[in-house]
């Protein structure tokens, strides 16, 4: 014990200066001296906790430490997971369409709050509002920066201090990072009116709320529960029967769907962002980087008047969308206007309606890329984000076969460069080739070499 304490008093003792680390690196000085700091820390937390003075080669680490510190935090990653929607991927992929339009709006300056045949000032929602209103038939639409942010400024629009919003207690729900809609409600200054059961709301319910509420009742908020399902002795009024009542009604569809389910069948669980529109919502909200495959963006769209009340609030300015997000926005809407090409081109829908030789086309590049370790399994993927909780996409994917603890693996696969994320599975580490890209394929399949040798 004596001499072991000894030899890691010698060890410590023997750490460099971080001035004579740094001085062997060839960065800029703040960056050499952030590596060496960083490599010698580790060094010293490894000694402490008992290893051998002489495994490791401090230079070395802090020029990868260096090369980390160089490095874009934010960067691409190959999304095997098989969840389409991938939140702590970023969602959505853009469309070619939208990616080159992001560039073109990067690039110098734009017209985004200039008209250009007056020369006076415009809006930035001139971009975008023709195509929404052309796509839903709404009459008047706008875009804020995310889907919560819609369905705060809806509400805040609406209703606001002193004035009542009525919610069924089954749509009093929570979405990711702890999203509530009371909370929503509250942030706007409105009174929270609760009616019938988690599991069972009726018309009835509504009209009592409105014949006996204590405040002037401002609106109706009906919230689709995007990222569960209630089944069994349920029920809620329809859309159609709430827009029948004398109050204005707020339509919080969470992932928003543009597209046909008539010929994207996985979307017919999903309610579109027409009917909602037909029934004569006052403003219904949706998100940009759902199931309509955009940047995040929240979209509203609605009757002229609750749109004006909307854009004039003073939270439209706070929340407002910038440009690079617009102009992905309006690129992705554009598909829309050709079905068929919306299909195949944004990538979302193309993940749904991906044929099965397709996907086994992918897997089986991709396992023979890897070569032996590889070996192809059927497996189930999600569309995730909070939408279509129920679908299942059955299809192919790889299982790694290693010696390595599955974790350690995925971790060493993460660590590539591009970083590849897979999910582990019944003890495996698992590659579903339905959120891999056809050019993403080769490129995976190094990252597994890599890894496996590592």
């Amino acid at each position: 014990m004596g001499a072991g304490r000894e030899a890691g008093s010698a060890a410590l003792r023997g750490l460099p200066a971080v001035h004579e680390l740094a001085a062997l690196l060839d960065a800029p000085h703040a960056l050499s001296v952030a590596a060496a700091r960083r490599a010698i820390d580790e060094r010293r937390t490894a000694i402490l906790g008992g290893e051998e003075a002489g495994s490791a080669n401090l230079p070395a680490r802090a020029r990868e430490l260096l090369a980390e510190l160089d490095r874009a935090s934010l960067r691409p990653v190959l999304n095997a997971t098989g969840v389409i929607l991938h939140t702590n991927l970023g969602r959505a992929p853009l469309a070619s369409a939208a990616r080159e339009a992001v560039a073109r709006a990067a690039t110098g300056y734009s017209n985004l709050e200039l008209d250009l045949e007056t020369g006076a000032r415009g809006s930035r929602q001139a971009h975008i509002e023709g195509l929404l209103r052309e796509l839903t038939g709404a009459q008047a639409a706008m875009v804020v920066n995310n889907g919560a942010a819609a369905v705060l400024l809806a509400v805040a629009a609406l209703a606001g201090p002193g004035r009542g919003v009525i919610v069924s207690r089954g749509q009093l729900v929570e979405i990711g990072g702890g999203f509530r809609i009371p909370d929503v409600v509250a942030q706007s200054g409105a009174t929270l009116i609760e009616v019938g059961t988690t599991n069972r709301t009726r018309l009835g319910d509504y009209q009592r709320a409105l014949a006996q509420a204590a405040v002037e009742v401002a609106a109706i908020l009906s919230v689709h529960p995007s990222n569960f399902r209630a089944i069994g002795f349920v029920e809620q009024p329809s859309i159609e029967e709430l827009c029948s009542l004398d109050v204005p009604v707020l339509d919080d569809l969470g992932s928003g769907v543009l597209a046909d389910a008539g010929t994207v069948p996985a979307l017919t669980e999903e309610p579109p962002v027409s009917r909602s529109v037909s029934a004569g919502a006052a403003l219904i909200c949706c998100s940009g980087d759902k199931l309509l495959g955009g940047p995040q963006a929240g979209l509203l769209f609605g009757r002229e008047e609750a749109v004006a009340a909307a854009r004039a609030h003073p939270l439209a300015r706070a929340l407002r969308i910038d440009k690079l997000s617009l102009a992905a926005l309006e690129a992705t809407l554009m598909l829309y206007r050709d079905p068929a090409r919306a299909r195949r081109e944004v990538p979302v829908l193309a993940m749904l309606e991906v044929s099965e030789r397709r996907l086994a086309d992918r897997a089986g590049r991709l396992r023979d890329g890897i070569g032996p370790a590889a070996s192809l399994v059927t497996s189930v993927a999600k569309v995730g984000g909070g939408a279509l909780p129920l679908l299942e996409l059955r299809g192919p994917a790889v299982a790694l076969a290693s010696e390595q603890n599955p974790a350690s693996l995925a971790r060493k696969l993460r660590r590539r460069e591009p970083p590849l994320i897979g999910r582990i599975e019944d003890g495996q580490v698992l590659l579903d080739p339905r959120t891999l890209a056809d050019a993403e394929v080769p490129l995976a399949a190094a990252a597994v070499r890599s890894a496996l040798d590592a």
